[in-house]
This record gives C-alpha cells, structure tokens and sequence, in this order.
C-alpha cells in the first residue's frame, strides 16, 4: 500500500497504462506543454511526446469525434475534458456516436474511449462550471459511467475503465483531488458495475456515489461515536452498469436507507436509487426513503450561497436521524 492523493493516484495510473499499452494516448486541451488544469498529466508529454500526449483546439465536439475514430481503429485513447459543464459541447459525439456504435453495427467496432473529466460545486466556479451532470450519460444505453470516490478506487476504476472495450466517463470532482487515502501497489483492475460496502451497519442505509460517498463514511463515523448510530455505507461507484443488487441487499439487512447525491433532486441518481429499493426491498422498509441532494437552484458564484446550496455532512445526518425517528415511531 501506497499513501497518495486522489490526483496522484490518477497521474500515476494513467502513466502505468501508457507504460504497459503503447495504444494508449492522451487527448485533451492544454493537456501537454502546460500539464494540464489539474496537474493529472504532469510530465507525461516529456515522457511519451506529442504522439500520444496530444494538446487540442478548445474544440470538445471536434476532439472527442476524432477520438471515437480513433478508437474504432484499434487505439485506446483517454480523453481530458476539462470539466463536465464542457462536455455538452461533444453531447452529439458521446451519445449519439460513442454509445450507439457498438449496436448500430452489429458488433463489427468497439470504441474503447475513456472520457475524464471532473464535476462539483464548492470551488467558486459558478452555475455553468459547477454541475453534476452525470446523469446525463448515465442515462444512455451504451455508455459506462463510473465515480470513484477514494484514491484507491481512482486507480481500480481507471484501469478497467482504460482496458474496457467500451466507452467509459470516468467521472471525476473537484473537491476530491487533494484527499489521501491507501492505494494498492498492484495493478488490479475493479469491476465496472460492481457497487463497494465501504462501512457495514446494522441500523440504517446510506448509499451515495463520489464526492458524498467520502461524506458518507465521515457521517457514519460521527454518529457512530457521537450517537451510537450503526450507518452502513454503500459507494455505487459505478452509475451504468448500477449494481442494484448490493444496494437491496443492504437495505433488506437494515430496514431503511437515505440515498446521498451532489446533483439537483428532481429526475436525479437519487431518484432511480429509491426506485430501486422500492422495487427490491419494498416490503423490508421500516420507512420511506429519504434523498439528500443539491437546492434546485443554478449554482451561486457567492461564496455562502454556493455553501448552502450543496449537500453537506450536517444534512446527511440529519437525514439519516429523520428517518430512524420515523422507523421508531412505526415500531
């Protein structure tokens, strides 16, 4: 075990698969001469050269069609949005090209595309640079979208997705990048599609996925010291392929659960959480489950609005002592 960030964890895997697969290439804006906007690609144009680290136009739709071609023909190329606001200007690329190909051709070409890029509020970034818009991705056949929330998922993650033979949004956040946590020393791809049991419980479930997966674990830790509160945390870490299967058996072991997400409530991961656990465990719940979410509002440039418009720790917990609240007065 190794201790680094969650950048550095992406830094050096993504160094590893160019090291290990001379078909893997980067592609990206300001990814080479200036590092890129996160320091994820420091030092790889030194290394690798303009063959495979390869600074684009400010051209999403352009670079990410040329990519999927790319792909098609037998290379692996990971591409650097650099945020997921960005990403709409590729939406035609991504969903209707990327995620169909596969299908519309019988089978007869893959695209083994990775797409990076981070999402998140918290950074001052305002209301076109600070959405969560995964949904939008994880919402179409064809497409794999994964969030990894720790640095040693941010490794796991990035090499199945890399060694995929489909197209995967690696989805990253900005509030996570400097967080440390143990990465492993080897080079054991994760499952794609294959939810993690982060903290077991017995009293209530909460399920999130990236930044309020790492929330998550710092709630269940509090309570458990402070209110002798036993929460059992399950990080998705993938949203297609969604691993419905460890959310219900976790909620049939507890009887209750509070789903935890960054993006806005209405239509959001969240919701399609709790329909999974109606559909699964509804005659195992104790209680109604209850959503902590983003206010349903354009982020805020200023500074304590854009505090009051994610989620935060103090609202997870107090969803989650809502919702044991309502399961005793139901006993």
């Amino acid at each position: 075990m190794s201790m680094m960030t969650y950048r550095q964890a992406l830094h050096d895997t993504l160094r590893a698969e160019m090291l290990r697969d001379e078909n893997v290439l980067l592609i990206g804006e300001e990814i080479g001469v200036f590092e890129g906007s996160y320091k994820i690609t420091a030092g790889m144009l030194a290394e690798f050269g303009e063959k495979r680290v390869r600074d684009t136009p400010i051209a999403e739709e352009g670079f990410t069609g040329a990519a999927i071609g790319a792909a098609m023909l037998g290379l692996r190329p990971v591409v650097e949005i650099m945020t997921i606001n960005f990403s709409l200007l590729a939406l035609d690329q991504i969903v209707n090209h990327a995620a169909k190909i596969y299908g519309m051709f019988g089978g007869q070409a893959r695209v083994p595309l990775v797409i990076r890029t981070p999402g998140g509020g918290g950074q001052q970034l305002g209301a076109t640079h600070s959405q969560n818009i995964e949904l939008y991705y994880a919402f179409v056949p064809g497409m794999k979208v994964v969030a990894p929330s720790s640095p040693a998922d941010a490794k796991a993650l990035l090499l199945a997705a890399i060694r995929d033979d489909d197209p995967v949004l690696f989805l990253e956040n900005l509030a996570l990048y400097n967080t440390k946590g143990e990465v492993p020393d080897d080079d054991t791809p994760a499952e794609i599609g294959r939810a993690a049991v982060t903290r077991e419980g017995a009293d209530i479930t909460v399920v999130a996925y990236s930044r309020m997966a790492a929330v998550a674990l710092e709630v269940a830790e509090r309570l458990a010291e402070t209110e002798d509160i036993d929460v059992e945390v399950v990080d998705l870490r993938s949203l297609r392929p969604l691993d419905r299967d460890t959310v219900i058996a976790s909620v049939k072991k507890t009887h209750c659960a509070v789903v935890l997400e960054d993006d806005w409530l209405t239509y959001g991961i969240g919701a399609e959480i709790a329909a999974t656990i109606s559909d699964g465990a509804f005659d195992w719940l104790d209680a109604p489950v209850r959503r902590v979410a983003m206010a349903e509002v354009p982020m805020p440039y200023s500074k304590p609005l854009e505090t009051a418009a994610l989620p935060s720790a103090d609202d997870a917990a107090t969803a989650i002592r809502q919702t044991l609240a309502a399961v005793s007065r139901r006993i």
